[in-house]
């Protein structure tokens, strides 16, 4: 591959992954459309902004304009597609956005991508980057695998749901190069404050009250970013096109046992902690089958959740400067 096109490689995810890139690939050149959201923080990228093989572009993936210029300025041989609206609270109180942004966004990337790459697909390949939550709920002992069939439950979650599935026509339909990755919950620097793990490491540091919802015991598989970014990458390059592949970090834990650990390495009192009512919707577990991908790819996650979460702490402790920025901002 010589040239990359990353959406949204100014969030969590998507600046993990841009990252990777110029440090595994160097040979391979970048670019990085991003419509500059609350979430897309140009200080993700601040440090590499000038490197050699790394170009941004303002933009948003709705705007079918401004992607076809962007087709028509460089000729990409993949595209791996990370923007999308992605948080559930925010999508319960304004699901119209999730709906533009995931649906109609992702249609549009694929058809412009469709149309510039000319029903040739023949070492192109477009990853669009999905989440597990497309599956819905599960009981104590069941996990998610590809099979399995799609259940949303969140206004988020149904509209990542119909991204896939559009994703997914397109290459039934036209031959399309799609590829689809599902990943579990992710957690690492960079990612933005309204999240679970860095809203308690960022309270905690303020010793102010930790909200956790309902009992605490909705349990999710935890995967690193940098784990996820190397699974994307795996993917990206031997996976078989047309298929979705879980990607999982084996790192089952509720959320109240992630709120005391984060206490426990901050050395904060359990006292922090207030339960607050329940989201709407909010499903119980989530739990990644992932052997397709260690099976078909040889892919596995090496960072185990014990270690992940310290390294996690230590970078949210040692980057106030990003944070507090964030806060301010969103206070003004």
């Amino acid at each position: 591959m010589k040239t990359i096109l990353v959406t949204g490689g100014l969030g969590f995810i998507g600046s993990n992954f841009v990252r990777r890139m110029l440090r595994e690939h160097p040979a391979e050149r970048i670019v990085n459309f991003d419509a500059m959201t609350y979430a897309g923080n140009p200080e993700n990228l601040r440090d590499i902004e000038a490197s050699t093989g790394y170009e941004f572009v303002h933009g948003n993936i709705c705007d079918r304009a401004a992607v076809e210029r962007l087709f028509a300025a460089h000729d990409f041989d993949a595209v791996v597609h990370f923007a999308a609206e992605s948080h559930v609270d925010r999508s319960i109180a304004g699901p119209d956005v999730f709906v533009m942004t995931n649906v109609i966004g992702t249609q549009i990337m694929v058809d412009v991508a469709r149309a510039a790459w000319k029903g040739s697909y023949d070492n192109r390949r477009f990853l669009h980057v999905s989440t597990d939550e497309v599956y819905g709920s599960l009981g104590p002992t069941d996990f998610f695998c590809e099979t399995t069939p799609i259940a949303p439950n969140s206004p988020y979650s149904a509209s990542k749901a119909g991204s896939d599935l559009i994703a997914l026509a397109y290459h039934h339909t036209y031959g399309f190069p799609t590829l689809l990755t599902r990943c579990s919950n992710n957690y690492g620097p960079y990612q933005y404050p309204e999240k679970l793990i860095p809203v308690i490491i960022i309270n905690a540091l303020h010793d102010k009250a930790l909200p956790v919802y309902g009992d605490g015991m909705q349990v999710r598989d935890w995967l690193y970013v940098d784990d996820h970014c190397s699974a994307i990458d795996t993917v990206l390059r031997t996976g078989t096109v047309g298929e979705a592949y879980n990607i999982g970090g084996n790192n089952e834990m509720p959320n109240i046992a992630i709120v005391k650990l984060i206490l426990r390495e901050l050395k904060k009192p359990e006292s922090l902690i207030t339960h607050v009512t329940d989201r709407l919707g909010h499903d119980r577990r989530y739990a990644i089958d992932a052997r397709k991908i260690k099976r078909d790819l040889g892919w596995s996650p090496s960072a185990r959740f014990e270690e992940g979460i310290v390294q996690t702490i230590r970078w949210y402790v040692d980057n106030r400067k990003w944070w507090e920025s964030l806060q301010a901002k969103r206070a003004a």
